[in-house]
């Protein structure tokens, strides 16, 4: 009898847990995205999560005729369609766009917890195969459209960022930094890349970034954290949520700043002539916590992941602690809002879209997974003072929406942006597999060539 009373106890409190966490999951968020935004967000209370909530845009594409909502000034059209979830962008000394068609390389482990990501990540569009290629877009007409298209390179490693240095291109792969020689107007090249360092892969925040140093000397390359809060342990954080600095002659590197869970996008401010990049931060802490951002980066920055956020708020599910980082945690410069999956970045020196957007950095917020109601999904432009960076008070100003449509389905989500050579920005949309191109509303036509 004692037994059975026993087991009808257990059942009966089981139930009671059960109901608390059905109650308290998925969370909700509490303040707007706007509240958690700019040079001094509301920074609340976390709410940790053992189950955590997913709400992700379900996919359906663009329908013919339907492009992304501009703001007012600006019109859209679409670039290049028909790519192969085209990711980042950039642009050549004559004018071609590079464009990486790429995704996340075969994710490692199974389990309950591999088969919730793969669930996800093919609900947010992101599970097909990596294309592993980077093709080259051409306007030969000078009517805003690629007229012309190739194969740039392939054979690669879910590449992401590219850039040209001392007359060589350079590609970030997922497990290395390449190089290969370029002559200016060629539309292939196929010499076999060359190692420049290897970068470790696996586990989360697959994608790398690579741009030049302010000096042209060195090289800055952006690479992720393996996890969410190194829940794997440190060592498989090696050299992850870093920013690195190559010598590319030499193929050395060293930290350059630390504690940056995924930077992704970075460009260098034509005012102060200092790096800047925008990061994701960690999951699980509820719908308002914990704050993207976009901020300077200096040598020897640490900016407190895994164990710090926003500039010392302390993550108690880190273990072991590290209360003498705490201190020295850096705060970023401006909170782009919870969880919206800030990846691109472009400052608007190259940009010409008006005086409204003249001054200051376009960051694409490519949408959330684990915030209800989802937020992210748009092309947010962070106006700049004259001192080169945001002022108090500044809050993010939408450029480019309309991404979601009216029963909150994602036609396309927005990722890498680059100016092209008449100063239109482009935006590279994986979902909707477009290059999108952003001018001034009374620009109808560009120079030819």
């Amino acid at each position: 009898m004692l037994k059975h009373i026993l087991i009808v106890v257990g059942l009966v409190v089981l139930v009671a847990i059960g109901g608390v966490v059905y109650l308290a999951w998925p969370d909700t968020a509490k303040l707007s995205v706007t509240d958690v935004a700019g040079v001094r967000p509301d920074i609340t209370q976390p709410r940790i999560q053992t189950i955590p909530t997913i709400k992700v845009a379900d996919i359906v594409g663009w329908k013919d005729g339907e492009t992304p909502t501009p703001a007012a000034g600006l019109q859209v059209r679409a670039f290049a369609v028909g790519l192969d979830h085209p990711r980042w962008l950039y642009r050549l000394p004559n004018g071609d766009v590079l464009v990486a068609e790429t995704n996340s390389p075969p994710r490692e482990g199974g389990g309950i917890q591999g088969w919730v990501m793969k669930k996800l990540l093919g609900k947010a569009g992101a599970g097909v195969p990596s294309a592993n290629r980077i093709t080259l877009l051409r306007d030969t007409t000078g009517d805003g459209v690629a007229d012309q298209r190739s194969v740039f390179m392939t054979g690669l490693n879910s590449p992401l960022g590219m850039t040209l240095f001392k007359g060589q291109l350079y590609i970030a792969n997922t497990d290395a930094l390449v190089r290969v020689p370029y002559t200016d107007g060629e539309t292939r090249i196929t010499a076999r890349p060359e190692t420049i360092v290897k970068l470790n892969p696996g586990g989360n925040h697959w994608a790398r970034n690579v741009i030049p140093s302010p000096d042209g000397k060195t090289l800055y390359v952006s690479v992720g954290s393996s996890s969410n809060i190194a829940e794997n342990g440190l060592d498989a954080e090696k050299y992850r949520a870093n920013i690195l600095q190559i010598w590319p002659d030499a193929k050395t590197f060293r930290i350059y700043a630390a504690g940056l869970r995924n930077p992704q996008g970075m460009a260098i401010n034509p005012v102060t002539k200092e790096l800047w990049t925008v990061v994701n931060e960690r999951d699980m802490l509820g719908s308002d916590l914990a704050p993207d951002y976009l901020t300077q980066v200096q040598f020897g920055d640490n900016f407190g992941w895994p164990w710090y956020y926003w500039g010392g708020y302390p993550d108690s599910r880190v273990e072991p602690a590290n209360p003498q980082l705490q201190q020295y945690s850096k705060r970023p410069d401006f909170a782009m809002g919870p969880h919206v999956a800030a990846l691109g970045l472009d400052f608007a020196v190259d940009m010409k879209l008006g005086a409204k957007f003249a001054n200051g950095a376009f960051v694409s917020e490519h949408g959330s997974w684990n915030r209800k109601p989802v937020s992210g999904y748009k092309v947010v432009f962070v106006p700049f003072g004259a001192n080169g960076f945001p002022p108090i008070g500044t809050k993010p100003v939408d450029v480019l929406t309309g991404f979601l449509d009216a029963k909150g389905d994602a036609r396309g989500r927005p990722v890498g942006v680059a100016a092209d050579k008449t100063g239109a920005m482009l935006v590279a949309d994986d979902v909707g597999n477009v290059v999108w191109r952003v001018t001034p509303a009374q620009a109808t036509t560009v120079a030819a060539r």
